[in-house]
């Protein structure tokens, strides 16, 4: 994955692995996330698809004609139930996911913008989205997010808010996405 970040500058980020000729066939997603962190900790939602699920960030997919930042305060609205403002951009990261492994089934590779914003909450009250891909959403302690079986987007977007990014046990970072 790739990231760019206030901590990163755009030389230091990676190309896609994926051949000029072969990107005429990916398909591309615009996700909006936001990093909503306070006395309580890190509000995090839990993703689920079929057989795959873990812990994430709240946000999603950009519909069309809708500004990232319509994006975020919506989907943060639908998986937790809260009203938030946004703070700002934190980080624009982007990841390939072959098809093979696109979720839920075999497509075409997808690459997908990945763009996360500070939050802070103005209103409403902790919910779980209903007839989503959210089946629940928490706030965590800083350092109980090591423990969790989540999406390395949770790593990335706290790095980008200056929290010190999890680990698991042996220090490493997850590698699953």
């Amino acid at each position: 994955m790739s990231a760019a970040s206030p901590d990163h500058d755009a030389a230091d980020v990676e190309p896609t692995d994926l051949p000029a000729a072969t990107l005429a066939g990916v398909d591309l997603r615009v996700g909006c996330y936001g990093i909503v962190h306070d006395e309580r900790g890190v509000l995090l939602a839990h993703w689920r698809e079929g057989a795959y699920g873990g812990w994430t960030l709240p946000g999603g997919g950009m519909e069309p004609g809708e500004h990232p930042e319509q994006t975020v305060v919506r989907e943060v609205k639908e998986e937790t139930g809260f009203d938030v403002r946004v703070d700002g951009v934190l980080g624009v990261g982007s990841i390939i996911i072959p098809g093979a492994k696109r979720i839920p089934g075999p497509g075409r590779d997808l690459q997908g913008l990945r763009i996360v914003y500070r939050c802070t909450i103005v209103g409403g009250a902790l919910a779980v989205e209903q007839e989503g891909t959210t089946d629940d959403v928490r706030w965590f302690a800083l350092d109980e997010v090591a423990g969790l079986e989540r999406i390395e987007l949770v790593d990335d977007g706290l790095r980008y808010a200056g929290l010190a990014p999890p680990t698991d046990d042996d220090g490493r970072a997850p590698a699953w996405s």
